[in-house]
């Protein structure tokens, strides 16, 4: 086979934009996936719960009643003139998006239970945290480490993965940590650590 036809095949055939090898192939794609970690999808029992509720929701009242609106906006003739379709429309596609992406999230969920650490002090998945700034006035603040679906930063609640998350877990109270923040890097020791359910 001449270099030129080598060349040819390994474009269009099996190449790159083939279906055996290549960057588009399964070759580099599946050592790529190989060799990067899944990240874990840890969620708390009151998290799971809430994805559960939302989830059934969507499916049992959300989603049929809006299928009825478009059924009748569309027996109403024009439908490109008519807002209630093409709302309708627009707003169910939102649905079923959010309802594969819950699905998928709730498949791949490792629910861990922050109860059954009972009065360790060390940090963990579930934990609530409470440190001080070690210079700055010492003011407290109290985080609880969750999943990636629970976060909610008014509450206090931040995601295992978040840059702070990463520095506390497998530390203690009474330990001192250096926390990178956009205004340099800060000291925080930790106050004490409890485990309970997110509310």
């Amino acid at each position: 086979m001449s270099k030129s036809a080598s060349l040819s095949r390994s474009r269009n055939g099996n190449g790159r934009n083939g279906s055996g090898h290549g960057r588009n192939g399964n070759g580099r794609n599946a050592t790529t996936t190989a060799s990067v970690p899944e990240t874990k999808n840890y969620i708390t029992p009151h998290g799971y719960a809430r994805l559960k509720t939302e989830l059934s929701k969507l499916l049992d009242a959300e989603r049929p009643e809006l299928v009825r609106t478009i059924q009748w906006a569309a027996s109403n003739g024009d439908r490109s003139e008519n807002g209630d379709y093409i709302y309708g429309k627009k707003r169910l596609r939102e649905i079923d998006r959010r309802i594969h992406y819950l699905n998928k999230r709730l498949d791949s969920a490792e629910v861990v239970d922050p109860a059954r650490r009972g009065d360790s002090d060390q940090i963990y998945f579930g934990a609530t945290v409470t440190y001080a700034y070690v210079r700055g006035g010492r003011e407290e603040r109290t985080i609880t480490i969750v999943g990636v679906d629970e976060v909610d930063v008014k509450r206090g609640q931040v995601s295992w993965l978040s840059p702070i998350a990463r520095v506390l877990l497998k530390k203690r109270s009474g330990d001192v940590v250096t926390l990178a923040t956009p205004a340099g890097e800060a000291e925080i020791e930790i106050i004490g650590v409890r485990y309970r359910a997110p509310a």
